[in-house]
């Protein structure tokens, strides 16, 4: 290897799932099969559609000259806007100098795992979880440790079992609630009680809700209501309930009724500074997203609480294979029972099932090695004819 194709360790090992199986599909598209894709959770890749008036407003604001660079942390008037929607939808009172601005979400967890994780740094991380806090921890030299979640008790967390892995390097613990992979909903009660737990050991905890408008059934609580004085970093976007996914705007709040994160809010805000900017016309839409008409999310839930009772029942007529039922989000995160038997790995099941049916699924392992593995991950977006189509495809492998 030459000294100018060299990488940095911490780029080499850099891993997302969810993407990375594209790679095997990209393959088998080539000798002309057509890939049913239910890897990623985009919703507008199928039949749903950022509302018009939102689109509307980028347009205008595009024509009307607002393509100037934007404050680092963000538009005041989509901070302010943020502000009441979480005020409305969660019951948080947060002010907008309180409130940063990012390109999605993504760039918020790589935002805050640069400012609180250090060499030999630990995180706690719900098992499974959304690979980038894993990758990120990892990318700052920092170890990821996943906590249990119960499968039988529809992926609960553990709390003591967070309590038990709870360190002298530990720096924080995320909850991402609704949760993705599994779609989880956490109740009142579990997030109390890992907010005390962070309490009583001084950790941050960092609250990721971008799914937080797309639920099933009643028990959804935001963190930082539950939390009252305690500080928590919330993290939010319009990639779901907004249906803006390839827009990239996302948000995260501090949380800090008692201005004890007031160094860490600063530390990202330098951060948001060398970054320049986030992209002022999608701003401007977002600001009508949250102000605007908010008719279309009730529509989606509707929708998607179809295809959620569908999915849900048909995998667990499935031989083979057993489901937990998902109360938020769009994801589907059930066991395969013949994986470390018929099948090594959960991968070699997800690609056994790409060459056999042309259906792409991600692999549980890829959101976590220890409490994923055994599991796949599967998006109920597609209109229910997708998901019968892929799904007698899937039985009719597991009967093969």
């Amino acid at each position: 290897m030459t000294s100018q194709s060299k990488v940095t360790e911490r780029v080499s090992s850099i891993e997302y799932a969810i993407r990375d199986v594209i790679e095997y599909a990209k393959k088998l598209e080539k000798t002309g099969k057509k890939i049913t894709y239910l890897n990623i959770g985009d919703p507008v890749k199928f039949d749903f559609d950022t509302p018009e008036h939102v689109k509307l407003a980028l347009f205008e604001a595009v024509k009307a000259g607002a393509n100037w660079y934007g404050p680092s942390e963000g538009l005041l008037e989509l901070r302010e806007a943020i502000c009441k929607k979480e005020k409305r939808v969660n019951n948080i009172d947060i002010s907008p100098e309180n409130v940063l601005v990012t390109t999605g979400v993504s760039e918020a967890i790589f935002m805050i795992m640069a400012a609180i994780i250090d060499k030999g740094d630990e995180i706690l991380l719900p098992g499974p979880t959304y690979p980038p806090y894993t990758s990120y921890a990892k990318f700052f030299e920092g170890k990821p440790v996943a906590y249990k979640t119960i499968e039988e008790d529809g992926w609960k967390p553990d709390v003591e079992d967070i309590r038990s892995k709870i360190s002298k390097r530990t720096r924080g613990v995320v909850i991402i609630n609704p949760n993705n992979p599994c779609g989880a909903v956490y109740d009142e009660k579990t997030v109390k009680k890992i907010v005390d737990l962070a309490a009583e050991n001084d950790l941050l905890v960092l609250s990721d809700e971008i799914y937080d408008q797309i639920v099933y059934e009643e028990g959804f609580v935001s963190t930082a209501h539950v939390a009252k004085d305690y500080p928590v970093v919330g993290l939010n976007g319009f990639s779901k309930a907004y249906l803006a996914t390839g827009w990239r705007l996302g948000y995260f709040y501090f949380h800090d009724p008692e201005g004890k994160l007031e160094s860490l809010k600063e530390s990202v805000n330098k951060e948001s500074r060398i970054r320049l900017c986030t992209n002022t016309p999608v701003q401007k839409a977002g600001v009508a997203a949250l102000n605007g008409p908010q008719g279309h999310i009730t529509e989606m839930v509707g929708k998607l609480r179809k295809r959620r009772d569908y999915a849900w029942k048909r995998l667990n007529e499935i031989e083979g294979i057993g489901c937990a039922k998902p109360k938020g989000a769009f994801y589907v995160f059930p066991r395969i029972h013949d994986v470390g038997r018929r099948w090594k790995t959960d991968l070699e099941f997800v690609l056994d099932v790409l060459q056999k049916t042309s259906v792409l699924f991600v692999h549980g392992s890829g959101f976590c090695n220890t409490y994923g593995a055994g599991h796949v991950r599967i998006v109920f977006l597609p209109p229910i004819e997708v998901l019968e189509d892929a799904f007698d495809m899937l039985e009719k492998f597991m009967k093969s």
